[in-house]
């Protein structure tokens, strides 16, 4: 899949992006700005590639995380995981906007554990902005990175089920 990369720089463009996803220029800049100074935080001996995020919640409240790598890999934590983790122990629950940014380009997408976990708290409708080393960026809605998705709507509610023994 191809992927078209915008321009940052472009005030036209930003514009554009911003009234398609429900953002205002200040709060598209502010992750843009947030995400990209998040990765000078990450912790990356290993593989060196750093990843920083930042998300708004419908609240007006953004946080930022950055990768956190560990010598046993799997045990890793992922900018985007580090970020909602901030929001949820600080009472932020729906997120509006997700951006993220690394080194590379064109942009890298947010990995698949990230984007199960996003499901958990942003609408399927939200922005995800993928920001590459040159500020360019690419935006798709959760629903278009996670098709067919499974969220907390699809389980029973709690103490409906009847163990069987």
């Amino acid at each position: 899949m191809s992927v078209n990369s915008l321009s940052s720089a472009d005030p036209a463009t930003v514009e554009s992006t911003c009234q398609q996803y429900g953002l205002t220029e200040a709060q598209f800049r502010e992750l843009h700005a947030r995400c990209v100074s998040a990765k000078d935080t990450a912790y990356c001996p290993y593989s060196q590639f750093r990843v920083g995020a930042a998300i708004l919640s419908v609240e007006g409240a953004f946080f930022n995380g950055a990768n956190i790598e560990n010598a046993s890999y799997p045990v890793g934590t992922c900018a985007e995981r580090v970020a909602f983790g901030k929001a949820v122990t600080e009472g932020h629950r729906k997120i509006k906007a997700v951006a993220v940014a690394t080194d590379i380009s064109p942009p890298a997408s947010p990995c698949g554990m990230c984007r199960q976990f996003m499901r958990e708290f942003c609408d399927l409708q939200g922005p995800i902005i993928m920001f590459d080393k040159d500020d360019n960026y690419v935006v798709m809605r959760l629903e278009e990175l996670l098709p067919i998705s499974f969220g907390p709507e699809a389980l029973p509610p709690p103490g409906s089920l009847r163990v069987s023994r």
